[in-house]
């Protein structure tokens, strides 16, 4: 066993990214019925819905409600994006998530560093691709 170095660097074992929404039940719509993801938890304050776990596979995201405390009117998504990797097939995840109405911002392509990929946007902006990851010869 190779010996750890110190001191210790940080070893995470996931990550749950946190995209705040201007629709709560729009977005988690949009993620369950076109993207394909599940409802794992909601979050109520005062019998109102303000947040929800979704996940796909082992993937999880948290989506919560804006308060609208710095404005209405901020962009959300900018220079940002997510990346997900997928052992499933690209192409048939795009035509799935055109079946579900949803659409597609850059269609399934093959990437310089062998990857295959395609990218969606949700409905307030949040860049997101799915991709093969690097694929080994």
């Amino acid at each position: 066993m190779q010996e750890r170095k110190k001191p210790e660097t940080l070893r995470l074992r996931a990550v749950m990214p946190t995209l705040t929404v201007n629709d709560i039940a729009k977005s988690i719509s949009w993620y369950r019925d076109v993207l394909g993801f599940t409802v794992a938890d909601e979050m109520k304050h005062e019998e109102q819905l303000v947040g929800a776990v979704i996940k796909a596979g082992n993937a999880e995201f948290l989506l919560g409600q804006d308060d609208w405390a710095k404005g209405k009117d901020r962009s959300k998504g900018v220079g940002f994006r997510l990346y997900c990797v997928s052992v499933q097939d690209i192409d048939q995840i795009a035509t799935d998530i055109k079946a579900r109405g949803g659409e597609i911002d850059q269609e399934p392509k093959d990437q310089p560093w062998g990857a295959r990929d395609l990218s969606v946007v949700d409905p307030d902006g949040f860049k997101i691709t799915i991709s093969t990851g690097v694929i080994e010869e």
